[in-house]
């Protein structure tokens, strides 16, 4: 995913609509080997994490009085986030990169919460789902996902928090939380780490482009 994208992406939403009432941020991907866009960014940090949090600050005059619906996933509970080594220069595990960007997703959702108390952002775990997840790559991932298919959750149940989250009169008074089952429930450590949610997203803003007066 290119941040020249995401832009191309806000500009036609932005043209389209002069409020959103919803935005649903849930697109993402795990991949077996390090890559980089050509943009310079490693493409699961990119694609998972960047991808989102520059769509949601492009997106932020539209959204007073929304929701903002993140998809994160327990994976984060075995990512590691390293402030000097985002991109995963050092070493490239796939599930780490993985479960690292969804650990940012959820930092990003406790930091949004704070900068824009008119929105309310949340983010929840789907579970297991059985979609086209894991299949983009070619060997042990694809084999995985696809063995495992028939034991994964419906798309259905696996969406049930997000529209819980989007819709419900339940959820309405929640904000920065992390939901698992349509219930509230506490991530990692780190993942609970303001000081570590504050400096996420001021070096998210400088890897995304974000000029001072767009960063929420």
């Amino acid at each position: 995913m290119l941040m020249a994208e995401v832009r191309a992406l806000a500009e036609e939403v932005r043209a389209r609509y002069g409020h959103i009432d919803v935005l649903a941020n849930n697109a993402g991907a795990l991949f077996g080997s390090r890559k980089e866009t050509s943009e310079g960014l490693e493409q699961t940090f990119a694609l998972n994490h960047l991808a989102p949090f520059l769509l949601t600050n492009l997106l932020r005059d539209r959204l007073g009085g929304s929701r903002v619906v993140t998809t994160a996933s327990d994976a984060h509970t075995g990512g590691r986030l390293e402030l000097e080594d985002l991109q995963s220069e050092k070493s490239y595990a796939a599930m780490r990169a993985y479960g690292t960007s969804k650990l940012c997703n959820i930092l990003f959702t406790r930091e949004l919460a704070k900068r824009a108390p008119e929105l309310n952002a949340n983010c929840f775990h789907p579970g297991v789902v059985r979609t086209g997840f894991g299949k983009n790559e070619n060997g042990i991932w694809k084999v995985l996902t696809t063995l495992g298919g028939p034991f994964f959750r419906s798309p259905e149940r696996g969406a049930r928090s997000l529209v819980w989250l989007a819709l419900s009169d339940d959820a309405a008074a929640l904000s920065g939380e992390y939901i698992q089952d349509e219930k509230v429930r506490a991530p990692s450590a780190q993942a609970q780490n303001d000081t570590l949610a504050e400096l996420l997203w001021e070096r998210s803003a400088e890897l995304a482009g974000l000029s001072s007066a767009t960063r929420a």
